[in-house]
Parts: structure tokens; C-alpha cells; sequence
């Protein structure tokens, strides 16, 4: 452990506030799990601490890896890895109908130690290395609508239509996240009109083709269309998990009700993920909701810190793209809490439960600690003849 300690490298603030938002996630993630253990009658509250702590080991043996790792090779990885995670997404998507009790065609089950792994949060990584390698590729080049589509938005297109289906907020998110990269990286802005015009084109055929052949292919259209539609109407009686997690947070006041001692985490479903935000206050009281908020506002600051220190346009646009989805998703998990946003079964990064979101969002942060690191600079005398510079010089 000392020698890891002694070779990290890259911004010691995110290691920091990586780390504190781990170490807080314990007591509520212990205390939300009673709701497995009594509700769902899985397991007991020290297996899922247990599970909860080997999740976040992984994770951080992740980040270190991965912040071992020269940045550059990230650019031909998402090359690479894109035929994979399509062939992952159909593979997922026809795989089966419940975990759990929860749609399936959004999960495959890792052998052995029997974590499900939610293949999209894969493929919205990936997709967002290879739009800021296309972009910083790019840069000083004039951008055609048709060149671009061929080699930028049309593998876009085809991966995110394997993740709509089973899962349309991610689709959004990781759409969204596009955009706002595009837009920063310089991207034409009547071309990304068009964009957002097609991808609402398509999204409103999908629509009616699922509602009119519901039996062709698994999705969740009318799932989403009832979200909508009950929280756009304020005249519809709350959903049961928004109402629950409302009475929690009115509960919770300033000062919370005190660690562990919840009451609506015995009836608020998915609290130990998706509604987790709603223990904490009630728990922690504002206090504790101010205090979560400052962190991920505090790793946001960082992140921009690090891609304006950025040495390479690739290097920034690289954190940019992998940064804000975890503040991103973050905000509307805490929004969707609080009766801000429909319910999108978004979890909190780094505090909620579940092995995909954490270890991908760990995937995430080193990747920008590899670019903090400035990998770039430590170059070996055989670095010509590395077998990964040489696949990445030919990839890129």
C-alpha cells in the first residue's frame, strides 16, 4: 500500500475528492441497504457493506491503473473498443427480461463474483474518448456535414441506438454530453442543429414504431412516456418512489434525523442507489445535502483546472468529455430526488451502490489523472519501439 501511495501522480485534489466522496458513502450506503435486506429480503446489511467496499477497492486499483496509463493511448483505444461495446450493447440487449426485477436488457451478469455490468455506461465512455479524438484531430481542418457524419456521427448513431431501448436517460446524458463537447470543441454550430434535428427525428419514430409493434423488441416506452407525463402534470398523483423520497427529505430539516436511523428507507425502492440522495438528507439534514453538493461542485472546479492546464487539445477536450457526465449525472440524480427532473434511475457517482457506475466513473477519473500526470513528458528511450506506440501511431 505504501509504495502505491508513493507512485500515484496527477492532481492530488481529485484523489482527495475522490477519496471523501468514497469514504462518505459508507454510512448511508449501510443504512439504505436495510431496504434490500428486509424489503427485497437480499442478503444482509454487512454483505452489501462488504460488497460496497470491494466495489470501491476495485474501482481505485482502477483509477490507479488507469492513471498509469499515457493518455494518448486512450485516442486509438476508443477506435478499438467501439465495434466491442456495439457488439456488448446487442448482446445485452437480447440477453433477458429481469434482474432482480428490473429490466434486464440493461445489465450482463460478471461470473464469479455475480456484479451485474451495465454495458452502456461503458459505451458512453467510450463514445466520449472518440469524439474528442475526432475533434481534436480535426481542429485546424474545415468540417464538412457529410464527412463528418460518416466518421463522427454515424458511429455515434449506431451506438446509441443499441442503448435506447432498455435505457433512455443514458441515451440523453450521453447525447447531451456530446453536444456540449462538439460545441466546445469547435464543432460547427449550424451542422449540430441538424444533428439535434435528426436525433429527434429518430427518437419520435422510435417512439411510434415501439408503441405501435410493442412486441418487436424489448424497450421501455411507455415506462418513459408515463415518467413524463406525471411529472409534467401537476394535477397526477406523485409516484410512489418521488413521494417517499420527498417525505424524506422534508423530514430530514437541518440537522437530520441521525446516522442510520431513516425511517423512509424502508419503503423508498432503490434506496440504496437511484434515491440515495434522499437518505443522505434525511440522515444528514442539509448539512449533509450542502456537503455533497460542495464536493461535486469542488471536482468540477478541478476538472477545469486540469483541462485549461491541459498541454494538447486532445488532453482538455479528453477531460471535458469524461468529466462532466459524472457532474452531469450527479445533478440529476440529486434533481430527480428533490422533484426537479423525472425519475431517470440515474445513481450518484461514487456514493450510490453498483459496481457499473462505479467502476466506470473510477475508469473516468484516470483517465483525467493520466492527463494531469502529463504522461506525454516521460517518454522512454525505447518508446519507438513499444508495441502500443507503434499500434497507436498507426491507429491515429
Amino acid at each position: 500500500m505504501k509504495n502505491i501511495l508513493k507512485n500515484i501522480e496527477g492532481d492530488r485534489a481529485i484523489w482527495a475528492l475522490v477519496a471523501i466522496l468514497a469514504l462518505l458513502s459508507f454510512l448511508p450506503v449501510y443504512s439504505a441497504s436495510t431496504n434490500l435486506v428486509y424489503v427485497a429480503n437480499n442478503g444482509t446489511t454487512t454483505f452489501h457493506l462488504f460488497k460496497h467496499a470491494f466495489l470501491l477497492s476495485c474501482g481505485f486499483l482502477i483509477i490507479y491503473g488507469v492513471h498509469k496509463i499515457p493518455y494518448r493511448y486512450f485516442s486509438g483505444g476508443s477506435v478499438l473498443m467501439l465495434p466491442l461495446v456495439v457488439a456488448l450493447l446487442i448482446f445485452t440487449l437480447t440477453k433477458g427480461t429481469t434482474i432482480g426485477g428490473a429490466n434486464a436488457s440493461r445489465w450482463i451478469q460478471i461470473p464469479i463474483i455475480g456484479v451485474g455490468f451495465q454495458t452502456s455506461t461503458l459505451a458512453g465512455l467510450v463514445l466520449m474518448v472518440y469524439v474528442a479524438r475526432y475533434l481534436a484531430r480535426n481542429k485546424e481542418k474545415v468540417i464538412t456535414f457529410k464527412e463528418s457524419f460518416i466518421q463522427l456521427w454515424l458511429p455515434i448513431a449506431i451506438t446509441l441506438v443499441f442503448i435506447l431501448p432498455a435505457n433512455f436517460s443514458t441515451t440523453a446524458i450521453i447525447f447531451s454530453m456530446i453536444l456540449v463537447v462538439t460545441f466546445i470543441g469547435g464543432y460547427p454550430i449550424k451542422y449540430l442543429a441538424s444533428v439535434v434535428g435528426i436525433g429527434v427525428l429518430v427518437l419520435t419514430l422510435f417512439v411510434l414504431t415501439a408503441k405501435a409493434f410493442p412486441n418487436a423488441m424489448p424497450n421501455r416506452v411507455d415506462t418513459w412516456i408515463s415518467r413524463i407525463e406525471n411529472f409534467s402534470n401537476k394535477n397526477v398523483e406523485e409516484g410512489y418512489q418521488v413521494e417517499k423520497a420527498k417525505i424524506a427529505i422534508a423530514s430530514g430539516g437541518i440537522k437530520g434525523r441521525g446516522p442510520g436511523k431513516s425511517v423512509q428507507k424502508n419503503f423508498l425502492p432503490q434506496s440504496s442507489s437511484d434515491f440515495i440522495f434522499a437518505i443522505i438528507v434525511e440522515e444528514f439534514g442539509l448539512a449533509g445535502a450542502l456537503t455533497v453538493i460542495l464536493l461535486y461542485f469542488s471536482l468540477l472546479i478541478r476538472f477545469l483546472v486540469a483541462a485549461k492546464k491541459a498541454n494538447t487539445i486532445f488532453a482538455t477536450l479528453l477531460i471535458i468529455g469524461v468529466g462532466l457526465p459524472i457532474i452531469f449525472q450527479a445533478i440529476i440524480n440529486m434533481a430527480v430526488a428533490v422533484n426537479l427532473f423525472p425519475v431517470t434511475g440515474q445513481t450518484l457517482p461514487l456514493i450510490s451502490s453498483g459496481g457499473t457506475s462505479i467502476w466506470m466513473t473510477c475508469f473516468a477519473i484516470g483517465i483525467i489523472l493520466s492527463v494531469t500526470a502529463d504522461k506525454e513528458k516521460e517518454k522512454s528511450i525505447e518508446s519507438e519501439e513499444n508495441p502500443l506506440d507503434i499500434l497507436h501511431e498507426t491507429i491515429g
